[in-house]
């Protein structure tokens, strides 16, 4: 009886853990070998990045007031270089072409060469309740990094949504040095 009285207290410990304590599991990711988070901090600091959403994490609400509620989110979870997140496409298109799509409940064979290529999303239903976040890093139409992310969310205001933020962009612009290239020199590992 004792053993089931520890389990009792253990669970119900558990269930009393903060929300932020679980707020994001983050996916699977990929870094291409030509990552490098020395370039992506070199192209965003003291600049704007794009970040360029597809689907609508909750239906029912507003696309645009979606958007506009994420953004701040988005800007308060940054990572390092002083960047200021934009939804705005550039007045002209540069070379290279750096930007992260966030694709919420995408088809399981969208993938992310199709992503950065341009290819028109598809999606699948999503679950009520839950924000699912597919992040890709491109330069031009090639991937430099992916991972998914997603989280309990009653809304596009959740705080659950801004700590899915931080740990999304600590993976998706990892600064690692096991996944800096391998060019020679002293950059070798």
């Amino acid at each position: 009886m004792r053993l089931k009285s520890k389990i009792a207290a253990l669970l119900a410990g558990l269930a009393a853990l903060p929300a932020a304590a679980v707020a994001a599991v983050i996916g699977g990711t990929y870094y291409a070998p030509q990552y490098d988070y020395r370039e992506f901090f070199s192209i965003a600091d003291g600049r704007y990045f794009q970040v360029i959403l597809a689907g609508n994490p909750f239906p029912g609400v507003d696309p645009g007031a979606v958007a506009q509620a994420l953004l701040p989110a988005m800007q308060a979870a940054k990572p390092q270089p002083a960047m200021t997140f934009t939804y705005a496409d550039p007045p002209e298109k540069p070379r290279p072409y750096y930007r992260l799509y966030l694709i919420f409940d995408p088809a399981l064979d969208y993938g992310s060469n199709q992503v950065c290529a341009g290819a028109p999303p598809r999606f699948r239903q999503g679950k009520p309740g839950v924000f699912y976040a597919f992040a890709v890093y491109c330069r031009n139409d090639q991937v430099l990094s992916e991972t998914t992310a997603w989280t309990s969310a009653s809304g596009p205001n959740d705080p659950r949504i801004g700590e899915l933020f931080r740990e999304l962009f600590q993976v998706i612009w990892s600064d690692s040095p096991a996944l800096r290239p391998q060019l020679g020199g002293s950059d070798r590992l």
